[in-house]
């Protein structure tokens, strides 16, 4: 049973046309038949039911479908370990990130490029449930956010900074004046909210159920750029992080004064799972960014 044999039982299995599957494994039908053939010899049992109309999985290659897929993830995993330790740094790297680390993470992307130009990057930005079952899935190598609420025994999640959940407000807004503001004070105006599902606003909302505030909430979007825009343009009020504002002209970000306030910037990883060396590259250069240090520095 080799590898190969199973990518093409795979194709097959996926799209259930021969010919399709030769045509996207580029090889002719004929071989990719033969390469099934051998296969059920080699396992003495029956994978595909065929007829001059169609292709079905029998119970046997239903079965085989989850063996094959764990067998050439370990073979790709096998393969990026193996280049890594004879390259030390290549490939791709694939990141995901949440909206408000949009801020802290272009000064390093920057860096990161300048130093390694042979590596890729591939930066997705998504909500952080999104993020998670990418990262499980191993789409992205880690993870930019936020703390979660919730704890997750299947994720690392590694502190690299302290933040507090803030409203945000344009420059000539009344509360642009203040150092903290309170949960009654922010009852008294309108509100731009991110979207539900968000992190700030997952936290925000957590904290208004707790104290059994309401808000007068015109407007909710998932697009935090747009969100910002709003905040500057009129006497909107927006919750988010405060790193959310850092380097944007024209808002300011006010703490909001309860115990619950708090936010850990995390690197979140996957347990007992292999890292590539360009993300261990990656983070450190995070770590000893400006943007980064900037806010440890504010914290202590």
């Amino acid at each position: 049973m080799e590898l190969r044999q199973l990518k093409s039982f795979l194709r097959v299995a996926e799209t259930l046309n021969f010919s399709e599957a030769a045509k996207s494994l580029c090889m002719t039908q004929s071989t990719l038949s033969q390469q099934i053939k051998q296969l059920e010899a080699d396992l003495d049992v029956q994978l595909l039911i065929r007829t001059s109309h169609n292709v079905a999985l029998t119970e046997a290659g239903t079965e085989l479908i989850r063996f094959a897929r764990q067998a050439i993830d370990s073979a790709e995993l096998c393969r990026t370990r193996i280049n890594d330790l004879k390259t030390v740094r290549c490939g791709k790297l694939n990141i995901g990130v949440t909206y408000s680390f949009s801020s802290i993470l272009t000064e390093t992307l920057v860096t990161f490029m300048k130093c390694f130009p042979n590596v890729r990057l591939n930066i997705y930005y998504r909500p952080m449930s999104e993020l998670m079952e990418m990262l499980r899935s191993r789409t992205v190598d880690f993870v930019l956010a936020f703390r979660p609420n919730d704890l997750m025994t299947d994720i690392n999640s590694r502190v690299l900074f302290q933040s507090h959940l803030s409203a945000i407000v344009g420059d000539g807004h009344p509360l642009a004046s203040q150092d903290k503001v309170t949960l009654s004070q922010l009852s008294s105006y309108h509100f731009a909210m991110p979207a539900k599902g968000l992190q700030a606003r997952n936290a925000f909302d957590k904290i208004a159920h707790h104290y059994g505030l309401n808000l007068n909430i015109r407007i909710e979007l998932n697009e935090v750029d747009i969100l910002l825009k709003l905040i500057r343009q009129n006497r909107l009020v927006t919750i988010l992080a405060e790193t959310s504002a850092d380097g944007e002209a024209g808002i300011k970000a006010i703490p909001i004064d309860t115990p619950e306030n708090e936010m850990a910037g995390c690197v979140h990883t996957l347990k007992d799972s292999y890292h590539k060396k360009s993300m261990y590259e990656f983070l450190d250069l995070l770590s000893e960014s400006v943007a980064v240090r900037k806010r440890v520095e504010a914290w202590l």
